[in-house]
């Protein structure tokens, strides 16, 4: 059996060791796993741990929060290279964030669910829209825009 990694199921998005995927390293990993993924919509999970660096007493920071969002990106950006282009993981910067906005920060223990979805993507840009979600409830959203480098890191 052929797998389309253009429309992988959930199972197999979740069983990926999500550090193949992302330039950062341990400590600096801020995603858990990818949840989902599609060209236009992915989801990554989190559980806020304790030792998280962009933890402060016992809640994870604003700060902590975009990182998540950013690395969301830069997961489907290191999926679409690995599984679609078969080619090495690149650097993604942020360009800009946009309307920011956080109702709350998790605590310690809490999973927060990163969803992105791509508004456009040319030229090595993406310009996508982030909604975090934790108990069910949107905790922080913002627009952010991408650039991706040819660099390409083992």
């Amino acid at each position: 059996m052929t797998i389309d990694y253009s429309i992988p199921s959930d199972e197999f998005v979740k069983a990926i060791v999500i550090s193949e995927l992302l330039p950062q390293q341990e400590p600096f990993i801020m995603i858990g796993s990818l949840a989902h993924f599609d060209m236009a919509t992915t989801i990554s999970e989190t559980t806020i741990a304790p030792n998280n660096i962009f933890v402060d007493n016992g809640k994870f920071s604003a700060t902590g929060m975009l990182e998540n969002i950013a690395q969301t990106c830069a997961a489907r950006i290191g999926y679409i290279n690995k599984y679609i282009n078969k080619k090495g993981i690149q650097i993604g910067l942020i360009g800009a964030v946009r309307n920011y906005q956080v109702a709350e920060m998790p605590s310690v223990g809490e999973t927060i669910k990163t969803t992105i979805t791509v508004r456009e993507e040319i030229f090595g840009m993406i310009l996508a829209e982030a909604v975090v979600e934790c108990n069910g409830h949107t905790i922080a959203q913002t627009e952010i825009k991408i650039a991706v480098t040819e660099e390409e890191v083992n």
